[in-house]
């Protein structure tokens, strides 16, 4: 551990100390079980697909996209009328789209049309469900509580 990593690491600790009854646990082990929490959320998979559904769902035009696309396909230049945004535009949200597979494009004539994956966001909202209601934060949480 380099001096910057300590110095902050002993910050931390000194802050736990002040603001958490710990009496009757060491701090520095404690610091070591939410130092492991941090770590199993940033390399569990369930949580870097929450992420991907929350950061694709945390843009107003998608969110616009996918509500369009509930109802029915549309070609670019169809979104384009209805969000009065340019053909760059709408196609850059529409790659993001893709890449979660929330939607999925066909050629319709000689046109690319977009419709939503349905299943896809069953999927997402079934996860985002499971993590937050019976997911793997409250049980490492509850690990870290004994």
């Amino acid at each position: 551990m380099n001096k910057i990593n300590r110095k902050r690491t002993n910050e931390i600790v000194n802050s736990l100390e002040s603001c958490i009854d710990l009496q009757t646990i060491d701090v520095n082990t404690y610091f070591k079980d939410l130092q492991e929490l941090g770590n199993k959320l940033e390399y569990n998979n369930k949580f870097k697909h929450l992420v991907d559904f929350c950061d694709t769902f945390g843009n107003k035009e998608r969110l616009k996209i996918v509500m369009i696309l509930r109802n029915d396909d549309h070609c670019v230049c169809e979104l384009e009328a209805i969000l009065d945004k340019s053909q760059p535009s709408i196609s850059h949200h529409l790659r993001i789209l893709e890449s979660t597979g929330l939607i999925r494009s066909f050629k319709k004539g000689k046109f690319t049309h977009y419709e939503l994956v349905r299943e896809k966001l069953t999927e997402y909202i079934r996860l985002f469900s499971e993590i937050f209601d019976l997911g793997f934060i409250k049980e490492s949480y509850s690990i870290l509580k004994k």
